[in-house]
C-alpha cells in the first residue's frame, strides 16, 4: 500500500462516513416536524420513532470527526480548532438534543415536554443547517491561514488561525448557506419517509405523504440551486510546478475526468427522486426511506470525493490560497494511515451490528397502543 493509496483510500472512508451522517439527519429532520403533530400522542409516537435513532446519529457525528482528525489532522485543526463558533453551535445544539430525549418523558420533569419539544426543534433546524453551511465551507472556502512555521513560536504555536469571526463568516455565504437549507429540507423529507416506514397510524401516515410531496419539492428546488452553483464555482487544483493554479468550473471538471463519480451522483439522484415521488404517492408503499437514503448516501460520498480527488484542494483558503488543504498535504503519516487501515478492516462488522439492531428495533411498526403501554418512551 502506498502513501498516495492510503490518502486517497481514508478520503473515502471519510467521506462515507459524512455520507451516512447526511442520511442519519432524518432524526434532526423528524425533529422539526413535531410541529406538525395533531396531538400529544401523536408527537409522542414521532418522538419515539426518531427517538430510537438519534444516538446512531450522534454517534456517527463524532465517528466521523474522530476519522477526520487521525486521517487529516491538520484539517481538523484548522477546520474545528479555528472556526470553532460554527462548530461550538452545531455541538451545542447537539447537546441540548440529548438531554431532551432523556428528560422529555421522564417522572419529575419540572419543565414540560414542551421545553425539551423546543430544544429538539432547535437541535432540528440549527443542527441541520449549520452542518451544511460547515460542509459548503469544503466547496467555497474559508477565511483561514496555515503557517507551518508558528510550530517553532514558544509565544503562540499555532499553524492554523481563523479570521476574527471564526467560522460564522459562512453562514453569511449565500452559497454555504444555500447548502445548509437544502440539507435541511433533505433531511425533513426523509423523516417524512422514515415516519411512514415506522409507525402505524393511518391518519399520520396519510398526512406525511403529503408533507413527503411539499419537501421533496422545496428540496429538489434548493438541490437544483446548489448544484448549478457548484457545478460553476471554481477552485484551485495543485500545479505539478508548485503550488496552486486556479481551475474554472473546477467540480464540474472533476467530474467530467472521473466519471464513475458522475454516474454514482446520477444515480443516487434518481434513487432519492423514487423513493420520494413513491413515497408521496404510493399510498401502500412504505419502502421510499431506503431508496432515499441510499440514494441520498450515494449523492454525498460522489460530492465528497469529487472536492478531494484529482489533486483538488478540498479546503480552499479564501484569505491565503497557499495556505488551501489538498488530501496529500494535510494528512497523517504512512505509519499512522497504515495502522488505522487495518483497523477499518472492523468497520463492515460494525455495520452489521448496526444493521442487526436496527430490524429488531423496527421489526414492529409504532402505534397508538404501544404508547398507552408501561414500556419506556422519549
Amino acid at each position: 500500500m502506498t502513501y498516495e493509496f492510503l490518502q486517497m483510500y481514508w478520503w473515502f472512508i471519510v467521506s462515507l462516513l459524512g455520507a451516512i451522517l447526511v442520511f442519519m439527519l432524518f432524526v434532526q429532520g423528524g425533529q422539526t416536524m413535531l410541529l406538525m403533530a395533531k396531538d400529544e400522542e401523536e408527537r409522542t409516537m414521532m418522538a419515539n420513532a426518531i427517538g430510537r435513532k438519534w444516538e446512531l446519529t450522534f454517534t456517527t457525528l463524532v465517528t466521523f470527526g474522530g476519522a477526520f482528525f487521525a486521517s487529516f489532522p491538520l484539517f481538523y485543526s484548522t477546520s474545528f480548532g479555528g472556526a470553532y463558533w460554527l462548530w461550538i453551535l452545531i455541538l451545542f445544539s447537539f447537546v441540548v438534543q440529548a438531554v431532551s430525549y432523556e428528560f422529555r418523558s421522564r417522572k419529575g420533569n419540572i419543565w414540560g415536554k414542551r421545553t425539551f419539544d423546543t430544544f429538539l426543534l432547535i437541535n432540528g433546524f440549527v443542527g441541520t443547517t449549520l452542518l451544511g453551511v460547515a460542509v459548503g465551507i469544503f466547496f467555497f472556502g474559508g477565511a483561514f491561514t496555515v503557517s507551518h512555521a508558528n510550530i517553532v513560536d514558544a509565544q503562540q504555536p499555532v499553524i492554523s488561525t481563523w479570521a476574527p469571526s471564526r467560522g460564522l463568516e459562512a453562514i453569511a455565504d449565500w452559497r454555504c448557506l444555500l447548502l445548509g437549507v437544502t440539507v435541511l429540507f433533505l433531511a425533513r423529507t426523509l423523516a417524512c419517509l422514515y415516519f411512514i416506514n415506522s409507525i402505524a397510524d393511518e391518519p399520520l401516515v396519510k398526512r406525511m405523504r403529503k408533507l413527503t410531496l411539499f419537501n421533496g419539492i422545496v428540496f429538489v428546488v434548493f438541490f437544483l440551486a446548489f448544484t448549478a452553483t457548484l457545478l460553476l464555482a471554481d477552485g484551485l487544483r495543485v500545479d505539478p510546478a508548485g503550488g496552486f493554479k486556479a481551475v474554472d468550473y473546477i467540480y464540474l471538471s472533476n467530474y467530467l475526468e472521473m466519471p464513475v463519480l458522475a454516474v454514482v451522483f446520477v444515480v443516487g439522484v434518481l434513487m432519492v427522486l423514487y423513493g420520494v415521488i413513491g413515497g408521496a404517492l404510493r399510498k401502500q408503499w412504505r419502502g421510499g426511506i431506503w431508496w432515499a437514503g441510499i440514494g441520498t448516501v450515494a449523492v454525498v460520498l460522489s460530492l465528497l470525493l469529487v472536492a478531494g480527488y484529482n489533486d483538488t484542494a478540498y479546503y480552499r483558503s479564501t484569505l491565503d490560497p497557499s495556505s488551501s488543504l489538498t488530501i496529500s498535504n494535510s494528512s497523517s503519516s504512512v505509519y499512522t494511515l497504515t495502522v488505522m487501515s487495518w483497523v477499518s478492516l472492523l468497520v463492515p462488522f460494525v455495520l452489521a451490528y448496526i444493521a442487526y439492531v436496527w430490524r429488531a428495533i423496527n421489526r414492529k411498526p409504532i402505534d397508538r397502543n404501544e404508547m398507552a403501554g408501561p414500556d419506556h418512551k422519549y
